[in-house]
């Protein structure tokens, strides 16, 4: 059962509408409220100017305004990338990315404040999980960059920090508030979710969110690899994985992305490629290589151009469809969790 989210943001506009006519207001000014908040996206209720004072605050007492508020931004000087470091209501720290291609805006963005996945090669996790994040906060991600820049985001990822599944409920409402007609109307194939691989809610999003571009966090070609990367694969075996990623496939009619991080001299060499090529045969996938992010706290290395391209080759020979992620905002800690985590210890709160 999903739970009920209390605040203005994250309500749907049939439960705003509820709430406004509990409020003794007339209905319409529901569809007001839900415009202001996402199509005008307003950053505080005052803001709505043909609703009255008087019921904004009958409104908000009830239903608090939660949103995000930027307090940090860089931007590469490479490639025009821009990370956003965003502080909630209660003084939690998450971040976004802004990355333009030809194809549109795309904004990359958390579902937790942490991580408690703990997979070795990724810096959201090395400060534990704070709490979930509500939808009115994915949302606001969005929002307050489209807010920032003055242009339209076309794609969202939620590939940010934390595992998107571990806080399904608020991302399956978070997807149908951004899609929505009265929204920003986002098209459902243009949003991806990538997961470590929880099991259960592959089978409940491919079912529930059969639009929605799923990417799953592969990164090893065996169980026995992915349990020394991936905490996860303790739980959930590569084969139950795999019979879980066909699922999707066969049930939503659409192609899987698997992603492999490449770490130097773990597993990018020539027999880890073909092991691969062996669980994805056959399966309407593609693999997107991703040279892996060092960071201080971990011993991994990148994986040499060489051995990225051999790789790739490889895997291609055999007719896999793969791609190498274009690095995008390396000098501004675009790897997720880097930036928060280094706030977070500037501002001693660790």
């Amino acid at each position: 059962m999903e739970v009920k989210w209390n605040d203005l943001k994250s309500m749907t506009l049939e439960e705003l509408t509820e709430a406004v006519e509990e409020s003794g207001e007339k209905k319409f000014r529901a569809k007001q409220i839900y415009g202001w908040i996402h199509q005008k996206l307003i950053r505080k209720p005052e803001e709505m100017t043909n609703v009255s004072p008087g019921m904004i605050n009958k409104i908000i007492k009830a239903h608090p305004f939660y949103g995000v508020e930027e307090v940090e931004r860089l931007e590469s000087k490479i490639d025009g990338t821009q990370k956003f470091l965003f502080s909630l209501h209660d003084g939690n720290i998450v971040e976004s990315v802004l990355m333009k291609y030809h194809h549109g805006n795309s904004v990359c963005i958390s579902s937790q404040a942490g991580c408690r996945m703990g997979c070795r090669f990724c810096a959201s996790t090395l400060l534990g999980l704070s709490r979930n994040l509500y939808p009115s906060e994915m949302l606001d991600q969005i929002y307050a960059i489209q807010r920032a820049t003055g242009e339209r985001v076309s794609h969202v990822v939620v590939m940010g920090t934390g595992e998107p599944f571990d806080n399904f409920d608020a991302l399956s409402r978070m997807i149908r508030i951004l899609c929505s007609p009265e929204g920003l109307n986002i098209g459902h194939r243009n949003i991806t979710v990538s997961t470590c691989g929880i099991v259960p809610k592959i089978y409940e999003f491919s079912d529930t969110n059969p639009q929605i571009t799923l990417a799953i966090s592969l990164h090893a070609p065996n169980d026995e690899m992915r349990k020394q990367l991936m905490p996860v694969a303790n739980r959930y075996s590569m084969e139950e994985l795999m019979e879980a990623a066909r699922y999707y496939t066969n049930t939503t009619g659409r192609r899987i992305t698997f992603e492999y991080s490449l770490v130097n001299g773990v597993n990018d060499r020539k027999e880890h490629a073909m092991e691969l090529i062996s669980r994805v045969k056959g399966m309407n996938c593609h693999i997107n290589l991703i040279p892996v992010n060092p960071i201080k706290e971990r011993d991994y290395k990148q994986s040499t151009q060489n051995n990225v391209a051999a790789f790739k080759n490889i895997l291609e020979k055999h007719h896999i469809q793969v791609t190498v992620r274009r690095e995008m905002g390396r000098d501004i800690q675009a790897a997720c969790g880097q930036l928060r985590k280094s706030y977070k210890e500037r501002s001693g709160n660790v």
